[in-house]
């Protein structure tokens, strides 16, 4: 039988299959073999009385993410407001390159729609090929746009704190507007539990709950993050027909991306079709500084 691990705590996996929730363990190969199943994983089990069984098998995973411990994400909702905090394109980009490298689809989410216009970031993320939507946890706005990609998929929501990811979550779950900070009760989970990843059923999906998407970084990467940056910029790799072989992609002259880059006019605002934007270039560059000196043993560790 197989089933998705949905809880793990204290040594026990818990796996939804055939319409129930089974208490399982994994089989004593597991730990000889190096095999540490992961919320998220497809298993398979053997059912055993009482809802109980025995993990005897991981399929395999389309990624898995150390911190935090969960595989086969395909969809990571990065949530920006219009004010307190307003977005910030470079912390967007930098998570948006993680879960390319991840092969984790990023959606950008606007969150508080009615407090602002935001189709001048709307234009940044749809030219650069991203799907964009605008919300209000409030008023339900634009909710239904998020349904329909929760349906069928294992997902996550990060951003950072005061974007209302939790008013977005809350009001998928209960229809409506519901208190901030109730989401864990909804959710059948008292405030107090310890925290530990957990998926739940929302919408025809699974929403990873965990602390460590509120912080999504580059521990969720490796060394291969830094060594092959570019192809996390679909939009700007896309134009990487340039002069040296070792290009950076940063200063050099004769670099395709530069030339896209400046193609423009050189602000913010969307450029000629066929040009890259310039706040990616921007935010592709700042990344690249930031990771250059990482060494393959530091991987892991935050700078």
């Amino acid at each position: 039988m197989t089933g998705t691990i949905v809880k793990a705590l204290s040594g026990f996996y818990y796996l939804f299959g055939g319409d129930e929730i089974y208490e399982c363990r994994a089989k004593g190969s597991f730990r000889k073999d190096g095999i540490s199943p992961l919320v998220g994983d497809r298993a398979v089990f053997e059912p055993l009385d009482g809802n109980k069984g025995i993990v005897n098998e991981i399929l395999p995973r389309k990624n898995a993410l150390t911190r935090p411990p969960v595989a086969n994400i395909d969809k990571l909702f990065i949530v920006s407001a219009f004010e307190n905090p307003e977005p910030n394109t470079f912390i967007i980009d930098k998570i948006t390159a993680i879960a390319e490298y991840m092969d984790i689809e990023p959606i950008i989410v606007f969150n508080k729609c009615d407090m602002g216009d935001f189709s001048h970031f709307e234009r940044i993320y749809k030219n650069s090929g991203f799907k964009t939507l605008t919300v209000s946890a409030v008023s339900g706005d634009g909710l239904d746009g998020i349904k329909k990609e929760l349906n069928g998929c294992i997902s996550a929501f990060t951003g950072n704190s005061g974007v209302g990811k939790s008013s977005i979550l809350n009001a998928l779950i209960g229809g409506g507007t519901i208190a901030t900070g109730e989401v864990s009760q909804k959710l059948g989970r008292g405030k107090h539990t310890t925290r530990h990843t957990e998926l739940f059923r929302v919408c025809g999906g699974y929403v990873a709950d965990t602390p460590g998407f509120s912080s999504f970084d580059y521990d969720a990467a490796d060394y291969g993050f830094k060594e092959n940056l570019i192809y996390s910029f679909p939009d700007l790799s896309r134009f990487e027909g340039c002069r040296f072989t070792s290009c950076t992609h940063t200063c050099e002259k004769g670099c395709g991306v530069i030339a896209a880059a400046e193609n423009g006019c050189g602000i913010i605002n969307a450029v000629e079709n066929g040009s890259a934007e310039e706040t990616r270039f921007e935010s592709y560059k700042a990344l690249f500084n930031e990771l250059k000196d990482l060494k393959p043993w530091n991987c892991g560790k935050k700078k």
